[in-house]
């Protein structure tokens, strides 16, 4: 007979698969935080610039470094959901999937805007070696490409925006993090969501909206050492557990 006490408690394998996923959870999120504007920014060149052809064509091995790095960076962004998944799924199921479904979006985007940028690093080889009549062209396409990498990237965040709070209600509703953190985080996101949409309406980068992008950076810095240090709430997941096994017996 179940006495019900075994309800109430995780079991250590259990504990350590928890740890694991709070673990590779946070250093998921240092890499998909950093890996844009602290190692690849500074190594993709500046297309904000009339001149930005020329500027791309300069340093080209260093341009694709910062692409690999984007790159890793971009698939980490999808990995933070996915990882969180099979966690987050016992509150909400369907709020989980659409996490991991819109930050996968996320990347899809990114990875345009990355496309769209590896063709500018071609194009600019062209550019520095074409006729000053075929430069005005080529100049056109580039400016082109440009505006499908800024549209590629805000339409990124637009998802990110919608995964990320998805996840930050399931955070708050289920307490597998302190409510002060998980209600930061959606505090940020509404912040971020609104830098998103001015830069819709106003025409300008996302990059324009730096103090509405910040909180949601800091946010994910301290939930990655916090998920590294401290974990999910180990009686949010016994309690969960107790209240899944109930149902079940019913």
């Amino acid at each position: 007979m179940n006495t019900g006490k075994s309800t109430t408690a995780i079991d250590p394998k259990g504990k350590l698969v928890y740890r694991k996923i709070a673990v590779i959870t946070g250093v998921i999120f240092i890499i998909a935080t950093l890996m844009g504007p602290i190692l690849a920014g500074p190594l993709l060149p500046d297309l904000t610039g009339t001149d930005f052809l020329t500027l791309v064509s300069a340093n080209p091995i260093q341009a694709a470094g910062g692409v690999l790095f984007s790159i890793i960076g971009y698939l980490a962004c999808a990995g933070i959901a996915v990882v969180m998944y099979p966690v987050l799924k016992k509150w909400n199921a369907g709020l989980a999937l659409g996490s991991v479904v819109f930050r996968t979006i996320e990347t899809a985007f990114y990875m345009v805007g990355l496309v769209a940028l590896m063709s500018l690093l071609k194009l600019g080889q062209r550019f520095t070696t074409a006729a000053a009549a075929d430069r005005t062209s080529l100049q056109a396409i580039g400016n082109l490409l440009v505006s499908i990498r800024d549209y590629a990237a805000l339409l990124a965040v637009f998802a990110f925006c919608l995964g990320a709070f998805m996840y930050y209600y399931l955070f708050f509703q289920s307490r597998l993090i302190p409510r002060w953190l998980s209600g930061f985080g959606i505090v940020a996101i509404i912040l971020m969501m609104t830098a998103c949409v001015l830069s819709l309406f106003s025409g300008n980068r996302i990059t324009s909206y730096i103090p509405l992008a910040f909180p949601i950076f800091l946010q994910e810095m301290v939930l990655a050492v916090w998920l590294i240090a401290k974990g999910f709430n180990p009686s949010a997941i016994a309690s969960r557990s107790a209240k899944t096994a109930t149902n079940e017996l019913l």
